[in-house]
């Protein structure tokens, strides 16, 4: 069983589990956003933290890449997303079709945020970034992830307009 697993936001610079083959990826009808109120691994339950969640939105895409686990690593990296990922149940694991670059769709394991949970928010980008700049959970500040995944996408030459936006109004809220 191949196990494609397509990756918006941290899973980028950290997937944690064995990639064979790493392509660049579009996902249909939804949008990489800032509307899950993170309370263990950017923040915490007294002081929630922001991480990028797939939303469902007509007309919509996310660029990103989807990753190909290593042959014989499949169940281990479908255990260890699940830990991860699934950590409060905000999240809801679908199979959904992905748009490789190189021509080929294949069906991605995505987490996209389930609206009806207690952690789904929209949130004007300066309340994001007021909230990104103080926000530190059990895998470090909301900071690190918002500029680890803006500086990755870029690689990946998908710059997000508002990560970018965010990226600098946290560090301006850091102070020199």
């Amino acid at each position: 069983m191949t196990l494609w697993v397509f990756g918006y936001a941290s899973l980028l610079w950290n997937p944690g589990f064995p990639v064979a083959e790493r392509v660049q990826a579009r996902l249909h009808g939804y949008a990489r956003s800032f509307c899950m109120y993170s309370i263990h691994h950017r923040g915490t339950e007294e002081e929630p933290g922001l991480v990028l969640a797939l939303d469902a939105q007509e007309g919509a895409c996310c660029d990103g890449l989807a990753l190909r686990a290593a042959p014989g690593s499949e169940e281990e990296t479908l255990a260890y997303l699940r830990e991860r990922e699934l950590i409060s149940s905000a999240y809801l694991e679908k199979r959904l079709p992905v748009a490789l670059h190189d021509g080929r769709r294949v069906e991605a394991l995505s987490y996209v945020i389930d609206p009806g949970h207690a952690q789904y928010c929209h949130l004007s980008l300066p309340e994001q970034a007021r909230i990104i700049a103080r926000a530190v959970g059990g895998r470090g500040p909301n900071t690190e992830y918002l500029h680890n995944t803006a500086a990755h996408l870029d690689e990946l030459g998908v710059p997000d307009p508002d990560l970018h936006w965010l990226s600098e109004q946290v560090r301006a809220l850091e102070g020199p």
